[in-house]
């Protein structure tokens, strides 16, 4: 019994190092989501503009929604891209404001162009939250019928665009067009 006792700390320590060992081959952009294949939450918010929007006006094609904030740095890293992927216009682009000022957030957007159909003002972030939102930039693909397909924690640039995004809404568009 007292061996058994002084095993106990090595024993310990060897299991934590193996879980945190485990740990060191996870890809942090790749964040479980409960919602994945899941409609998207019901939720009633206005826009930057000042519209009432709600989950059905996310329903049609597939669609990127973009959670934003002007306090965040990599958003401003990724915005250039946004706005490349919005004038090719393979895929509509919304954004999601996240716990953010309206004022700052319509100045980023006329100072460094507007990439998205709409923007959701989300200041206190319930649907954020709703969504499982760690922080800004994540990015959500919806399908046509208002279903979160995948969520990407991190920037989106040309490389992250064609591993991460672009095959999985093709397949996406072919399934829509098959049924």
């Amino acid at each position: 019994m007292n061996k058994l006792i002084r095993l106990l700390p090595l024993v310990v320590c060897l299991a934590l190092g193996g879980v945190l060992y485990q740990g060191l081959f996870l890809n942090p952009q790749e964040l479980p989501s409960a919602l994945v294949g899941k409609k998207m939450p019901d939720f009633e918010l206005s826009t930057l503009s000042g519209e009432t929007v709600n989950a059905g006006d996310l329903k049609g094609k597939v669609k990127l929604l973009n959670v934003w904030a002007t306090w965040c740095p990599s958003c401003r890293y990724e915005h250039p891209y946004l706005l490349e992927i919005a004038k090719s216009e393979r895929v509509a682009v919304f954004g999601l404001n996240y716990k953010d000022e309206k004022e700052p957030a319509n100045q980023w957007l006329q100072q460094l162009g507007d990439p998205y159909v709409f923007s959701i003002f989300d200041q206190q972030g319930t649907l954020g939250l709703d969504l499982g939102v760690y922080g800004a930039p994540e990015t959500f693909i919806i399908d046509g019928d208002g279903v979160i397909r995948k969520r990407f924690a991190g920037v989106i640039d040309a490389r992250v665009w064609q591993s991460e995004f672009l095959p999985l809404i093709e397949q996406i568009e072919a399934e829509q067009q098959g049924s």
